[in-house]
C-alpha cells in the first residue's frame, strides 16, 4: 500500500502495455458486480442500494482475523477469474507483454503465474504518509494491512526487477 504501484502502472499504460488492476476489479465487483450478494450474506447489512459500502466492511473485518479470511475466501476467486477472462482476452489480442497490478500478489502466491516480477517500493515514512493522507485511512487500519502483507525487503528480495530505490527523478526512465 502507498509505495507508487499506481503510478509505475499509469507510465506503463502510457507507453501502451495493458495493466489490470486487482483493486479496480474488486471495487467492480463490489459496486453492483458479482461479490455484492456472497459478501452481503457473510456480512449483513454492508451492501446499500446494490453495492457494497467499503467503509462498513472495512469495520466487520480490520482487526478481525477469521472475518479477513472470511472475506478473502469470497473474493480472492472472483478476482482470479477476472484475472483469468482478461488474460485470455489480452492474448487473443495478440498482446505480448500485460503486466498485473496485485497489491497481495506474494501473500497469495499469485507470483507463480507471472513471468517476471517487479517491485515499486518507497521508505516505510513516505509509504505510511501516502497511506495516512488517503480517505479512510487510520493508524490502526494501516497497521493491520502493513500485518498481512509480506514485508517490503522480502518482496525485494524475490523480484526479478527492481524500481524505485533511487527515487521518483529516475523512476519513470527506469520504467
Amino acid at each position: 500500500i502507498a509505495m507508487g504501484k499506481s503510478t509505475v502502472c499509469d507510465w506503463l499504460r502510457e507507453l501502451g502495455v495493458p495493466v489490470l488492476d486487482s483493486d479496480q476489479v474488486v471495487h467492480q465487483l463490489y459496486n453492483g458486480g458479482t461479490a455484492v450478494a456472497p459478501v452481503e450474506a457473510a456480512f449483513p447489512g454492508v451492501a446499500i442500494d446494490g453495492a457494497i459500502s467499503r467503509p462498513e466492511l472495512s469495520k466487520r473485518v480490520v482487526g478481525d482475523p477469521e472475518a479477513l479470511r472470511r472475506l478473502e475466501a469470497l473474493v480472492h476467486p472472483l478476482v482470479a477469474a477476472e484475472k483469468r477472462r482478461w488474460l485470455a482476452a489480452q492474448a487473443a489480442a495478440g498482446q505480448a507483454l500485460v503486466v498485473l497490478d496485485v497489491p497481495l500478489l506474494f501473500e497469495t502466491g499469485a507470483e507463480a503465474q507471472c513471468d517476471a516480477v517487479a517491485v515499486v517500493s518507497a521508505p516505510a515514512e513516505q509509504q505510511r504518509q501516502r497511506a495516512l493522507a488517503r480517505p479512510g485511512m487510520s493508524e490502526e487500519k494501516l497497521g493491520a494491512m502493513l500485518q498481512r502483507q509480506v514485508a517490503d525487503a522480502e518482496k525485494r528480495r524475490r523480484l526479478c526487477h527492481r524500481h524505485g530505490e533511487r527515487g521518483w527523478a529516475v523512476g519513470e526512465g527506469q520504467v
